[in-house]
């Protein structure tokens, strides 16, 4: 079998938890979680990273803190791609903002430039989250002066495309958070987990103290204090169980920071062999419908999976199926055709999202996965396409 992901964990990483278990240590987040998301910006290029249980629960407190800190307000139109995650979406309706979805384009399938143009004139966002689907890479610099002409809150959704670079400059650093995913088979894992990355240290401490149930412990003490003279709170006893924000409980443990730890060692490892992958793909793979973009040193795609827009995609999967090979179909199609969003505001047309929607799929990267292997899912996918 082919399998679309692998578990990044090896299994002497396994044996090294497990030594570590062997001591008593503490497993709640604690000291190694700090530790982690210090070398998690330091590998990233952001000043400040909060990690917490999943890539969905960095989606959700990164949105939660705009209204927190004022940024946002119910009612206020965030643009959400109608090409990415359910849990894209689902917090911003969650949080009585107004969804705007915004169709794809068809290069490297990140917002419609245009689309997005006509949305910010007719809707006003006041934010917007971008996603690097599977690895590729939007055009930043014509994204990111977009959304300073206008306003626009910039949010990066890049748990699928951890190593992916624009001119040099890692995705993730070019909005004002970005959110990643340690899920099992993304780039790197910490069996589940995610993190928000960002520049800004007002949200950093705010963020962690959502991550938290809304308390100030885990704030520096320059901003616990400012807090507790603002609440006119003396006692350090007292102080314990003072709440300041509606929080979460959205942590991660010492286990989990103890696997990404060792995880982020292999980091340049994994993005190389998945680039690597992704071009042997591309190389292959040629077809009238649709032609992945190409890696280059501007645009460093580091590919979650690879992609495929065909008409005959239901001929194809099957195919792959009964030759042990793993596809899905291209994140979940457009979020407009979902049955949570039409139940709610009724089936929405997009011109390329649905075109993914019926025609879209991807075949399997991972760190282990071997040439050989590469050139049986081609030949398989040719046989029938």
């Amino acid at each position: 079998m082919i399998n679309l992901v692998k578990d990044t964990i090896s299994e002497e990483e396994i044996l090294e938890l497990v030594d570590w278990l062997k001591t008593s240590p503490q497993l709640t987040k604690g000291k190694l979680t700090e530790k982690y998301e210090s070398l998690w910006s330091d590998k990233i290029g952001c000043k400040y990273s909060v990690f917490v249980n999943s890539g969905s629960s960095a989606l959700l407190i990164s949105i939660y803190s705009l209204i927190e800190k004022g940024l946002l307000k119910r009612g206020d139109s965030v643009i959400v791609p109608a090409l990415s995650w359910a849990t894209d979406l689902s917090p911003v309706i969650q949080l009585g903002l107004k969804p705007v979805l915004c169709d794809c384009n068809l290069n490297d399938l990140s917002v419609d430039l245009d689309h997005l143009q006509y949305l910010t004139v007719k809707e006003k966002p006041k934010a917007m989250l971008l996603v690097s689907v599977l690895g590729l890479v939007p055009e930043m610099d014509h994204i990111v002066n977009f959304c300073e002409n206008n306003d626009i809150i910039l949010i990066e959704d890049a748990c699928e495309s951890l190593g992916s670079s624009y001119k040099g400059r890692k995705l993730g650093n070019f909005g004002l958070m970005s959110c990643f995913s340690t899920y099992y088979g993304h780039h790197l894992s910490t069996i589940e987990g995610g993190m928000v990355c960002t520049n800004d240290e007002d949200l950093f401490n705010l963020l962690k103290s959502l991550r938290s149930h809304g308390w100030d412990r885990d704030m520096s003490n320059e901003y616990s204090e400012k807090l507790r003279r603002e609440f006119s709170i003396d006692s350090e006893f007292e102080s314990q169980y003072k709440f300041y924000y509606l929080g979460f409980n959205l942590r991660s443990t010492d286990l989990q920071a103890f696997l990404g730890i060792n995880q982020l060692k292999k980091f340049d490892k994994i993005v190389d062999k998945r680039n690597k992958n992704y071009c042997l793909y591309r190389e292959a793979l040629t077809n009238s419908y649709w032609q992945s973009p190409e890696s280059t040193e501007e645009k460093y795609i580091s590919n979650f999976a690879y992609p495929i827009i065909h008409p005959n995609r239901d001929v194809i999967t099957k195919e792959l199926k009964n030759n042990d090979i793993a596809s899905r179909p291209l994140i979940c199609g457009s979020l407009g055709k979902q049955p949570f969003w039409t139940k709610n505001y009724g089936p929405l047309d997009l011109q390329n999202a649905d075109k993914i929607n019926d025609w879209g799929f991807y075949l399997p990267n991972n760190h282990e996965l071997e040439p050989s292997e590469i050139e049986k899912v081609n030949k398989v996918v040719k046989s029938v396409w």
